[in-house]
Parts: structure tokens; sequence; C-alpha cells
């Protein structure tokens, strides 16, 4: 029955993609994201269905005159070349053949955000896409924290498949994706909304406790801080992550207090050596090779060349060394450069809303991007999911809401200097 369930919604939906592409590269970003079929389904978890989605979609994007240059702003540019980069680099890596898979699937993220970028062209539809990456994640926050509940935290929140299977992997994603979720809070209007919302938040923040993830409660304490400084409501705000804070803190078991002391001692703890040894493998790879060694190095041969303990091979657990190590120093310049243009641009995305008295949107939206990126930038440091599809959707929705603001600004001013016609300039004087 949910086989058949997950085929209709899809099946409608991939059509759809032919007539509407932006319903294409929302229903793209949710499979992507969530894994619906995965999820609920059994048979639907082997179907090509983000293939079909894609394919229908990009036919629907050379049909529709409703497009625009995908090359929106400095975030896609970043994007843009960081991607042309991997292709540089592929040929030279050290297992081609088995980088491959890898590449293929980093292409396919980096295109589908560029057709986002060139589909998703007014408020509406960016909304629906920032209602599609938050509750695409939210939902598994919100189920990691009523598991945590139930079970008195006892036991580990755990992804459901793809880059987020581990728990550090959701861990990560829904620290990301609670900044979404707070800016969706702030639209609402009627007081029911704003706390099914806050709840919605409130479970998140206990299943990144629930996961047991050392980066990621890293992460929500950094996010914390920044959600309250970028936010409006600050004393609201500062309440409600105290209490949250609080509450969490005392419910979870002793068990998970002695997982986060490790933090302080990881000399003695083999997660985090194994990860110091790994980070200066790569480190190594990149001062040796310009072009670094693939998206594959994680072997033996690899380590036993670069490192002083090829008996123990780690990935990188590390968003940063693993760029390094994969694709060299310029490729971890390019990397960075696109987080420094989606905060920069989000930067500019407040300003912009702050100056306009009918885009506060812009201004929640933008400040919530960039907790988002605090929180990528810190749980980040700790696992490998430089290729992870949301913080390029965030670079693509700063784009993209940048450059609504930016024509809504310059309507405002072109309505503004334009005469009033003499009736016009008539009827209001003799109502003034």
């Amino acid at each position: 029955m949910s086989d058949l369930l997950i085929l209709t919604v899809i099946g409608i939906g991939t059509v759809w993609a032919l007539w509407r592409p932006w319903v294409g590269a929302l229903l793209f970003a949710w499979v992507s994201l969530m894994s619906p079929h995965v999820e609920f389904g059994w048979r639907a978890a082997e179907w090509p269905v983000a293939t079909g989605i894609a394919g229908c979609t990009l036919i629907g994007l050379l049909v529709t005159q409703q497009r625009q240059n995908p090359l929106l702003g400095p975030p896609a540019w970043a994007i843009f070349c960081f991607m042309l980069w991997t292709c540089i680099t592929l040929p030279f890596s050290f297992f081609v053949d088995e980088s491959l898979p890898l590449w293929e699937r980093s292409m396919k993220i980096w295109l589908m955000v560029f057709v986002t970028i060139a589909l998703v062209n007014d408020r509406r539809k960016l909304d629906w896409l920032v209602w599609t990456l938050a509750f695409s994640v939210g939902f598994y926050g919100v189920k990691g924290g009523l598991f945590t509940l139930m079970t008195g935290g006892n036991y580990r929140v755990w992804g459901p498949g793809g880059f987020i299977h581990g728990n550090n992997e959701l861990a990560l994603a829904v620290v990301m994706t609670i900044p979404l979720l707070r800016y969706i809070q702030l639209q609402m209007t009627t007081p029911w909304r704003r706390r099914a919302l806050g709840a919605c938040i409130a479970l998140s923040a206990i299943m990144v406790l629930g996961s047991y993830s050392r980066g990621a409660f890293l992460a929500l304490s950094a996010m914390g801080f920044m959600l309250w400084l970028k936010g409006r409501h600050k004393f609201i705000t500062a309440v409600a992550i105290l209490v949250v804070g609080v509450a969490g803190l005392a419910f979870m078991p002793d068990q998970w207090f002695e997982r986060m002391n490790t933090i302080e001692t990881y000399q003695s703890d083999d997660s985090a050596l194994g990860r110091l040894h790994a980070w200066n493998m790569t480190w190594n790879l990149a001062c040796d090779r310009l072009m670094g060694g693939g998206f594959m190095i994680y072997k033996k041969d690899v380590y036993a060349l670069y490192s002083d303990r090829s008996d123990l091979v780690l990935a990188a657990h590390s968003i940063y060394f693993q760029v390094v190590g994969e694709h060299g120093f310029i490729g971890l310049l390019l990397f960075l450069l696109v987080g420094l243009t989606t905060w920069i641009t989000a930067g500019r995305m407040k300003k912009l809303g702050q100056a306009s008295a009918d885009q506060h949107w812009l201004s929640d939206l933008g400040g919530m991007i960039q907790v988002s990126c605090i929180g990528y930038g810190v749980a980040g440091a700790f696992l490998s999911l430089a290729y992870f599809d949301l913080p390029y959707y965030l670079s693509a929705v700063t784009c993209i809401g940048l450059h609504i603001g930016r024509q809504h600004q310059l309507a405002a001013a072109k309505a503004a200097s334009q005469p009033q016609a003499p009736g016009a300039m008539a009827m209001a004087t003799k109502s003034y």
C-alpha cells in the first residue's frame, strides 16, 4: 500500500514537472533530502525516482518561458567553479573508476541546484522551496525527538539513508534545518501555527541531543547563540532556547554526558584520534598533489603513502579535510568560497529586508540562513558531508531571495518615480 501511495505522489509530480518544471525541482529536492520512497516504501526504495524527476524537469525547463539565469549571484558562480574544479581533478584521481559514482552523484545535485535557481523566480515559489527543504529534514527531527523522549534518551537516533544515514549525519542536517523552521514560524500569523512550529523546533533540538553526536552538540550550541543574535524577539528567543536547553540536558541519561565529556579528553578517545590521523593524511596528500587524490582516497595504499598509521584507515570526518584531500588546496579555496559568498549574500538579504517595510520576510530568511551556515560550518568540521545537498540549496535560496528583493525594490522605485495621472492627483487632494 505504501509503495502504491509513493508511486502515485511521485508519478503525478513527475508528470506535472513537464508543465510546471519548478514543481519538479522541488520534488527532486524532497526526494533527494527526505528519501520518502526509502522511508515509506519497500520496493519503492529501488526505483530510480530521482532520475525520472530530473529528466522531466529538464524537459520542462527547455519548454517553459518562465526561467531565469541559473548563475544568478556569487554563490551560484562559486558552486559552478567548485563543480568545474572537481571535473578537472577527476582524471588525476588515484582510483578514477571508483570515484565516478560519487562524482556523478555530486554532478546531479549541483545540476538540479542550478535548475532550481533557474525556475524559482518569485516569492511564492521560494516559500515553497524553503518549506520543502525544512520539512524534508524536519520530519526526521520531529520523529527523532519523539523517539528520544519515548526511550529516555538511552538509544541513538539514526538517519533514513543516503547522505544522512548515520546519527552524526542526520544530526548535522537537523541542526541546519532548525533555523529554516524558525523562519517559517516567524511568518506565521496564527498562534496555534506558531506553537506547532515551536514544538517542531524543540523536538528537533532534542533529536540532536539524542543522536549522541558530539560535533552536532557543539554546532547546536553555536547555532543557538546565532539564532538569538540574528533573530527577532531576542528576549523571547533567549528564554525559549534556555528552557529547551535546560530541559533537554536534564532529560538525557548519564551515558550521554559520558559521551560528551570525551570532547575534552579526546587524547584517550580512539574515534577522535582516528580523525586526527585522517586529517593529517589528507593534509599531507594535498601538500604533495595539486589536484588532490580524488573522491576515493580512503584506502590502505594511500594511507601508507601519507600517514604513519596505514593500519588505521578512516574517512576524513571533516568537510574541510575531505575537500583538501580529494581536490587539493584550490578545491578547498573554492569550497570555502561557496560558504563565504552564501554568508555575504544572506547578509545583503537581511539588510535589504530591514530597509523595506514590506520585506521583513527577506531579513528573517537571510538571518536564518546565516545561522544554518554556522551549524554546517561547526558540525561539518567533524563529518564528511562536503557534497550534501542542503548547503548548496541554501546557497541557491540566497541567490533567489536577493534577486527577488532587488526586483521588488526596483519596481517600488519605478512606481514612486512615475508622475500620477491628473485624475488620481485630484482624487487624492479631495480625499485629503
